[in-house]
């Protein structure tokens, strides 16, 4: 990210929504909360292509440039502000992809149920027979994103 996100919007409306509907497609909350947090990238200088650079990268450049020690290291970024957002976003993407990743468990964890005892796959876990029966009752709540956003679908 070499632009200036306030300042260069490579001739991209920062307001179309099918662009932020896109790339915040891993927030399943209801519109009004979509467009408040539409509204606070749109605020801060950032464009839809600037959060799925920074969440293609799973945050990469954000944390080498935190680390580096340079004193206004956030400014590539479009200042402090926007890197407070963009790394939220990623934690946001984070918590999605981890639920994704819960349900997923909890279909197999169910399935095992079905052919072995909840001592036998609960040792084979690393967990308490108490938790198998936790996991396995969770279940797959979609909706989730199909692909993360650093492969390509």
């Amino acid at each position: 990210m070499e632009s200036n996100p306030g300042g260069d919007n490579r001739g991209v409306d920062a307001r179309d929504a099918a662009g932020w509907d896109t790339v915040l497609a891993h927030r399943v909350a209801d519109q009004a909360e979509l467009e408040i947090v539409r509204s606070r990238f749109i605020e801060s200088g950032l464009t839809p292509e600037d959060v799925q650079a920074v969440l293609s990268d799973g945050g990469d450049a954000l944390y080498a440039a935190a680390r580096s020690g340079d004193v206004d290291w956030w400014d590539p970024f479009g200042g402090a502000l926007a890197v407070a957002l963009l790394a939220a976003e990623v934690g946001a993407m984070s918590a999605h992809l981890n639920g994704r990743a819960s349900g997923i468990r909890s279909l197999a964890v169910d399935g095992l149920m079905d052919d072995f005892s909840a001592v036998a796959v609960a040792s084979a876990l690393g967990v308490s027979r108490q938790k198998v029966y936790d996991i396995a009752k969770g279940g797959l709540r979609p909706p989730y994103i199909d692909t993360v956003p650093w492969r390509a679908p």
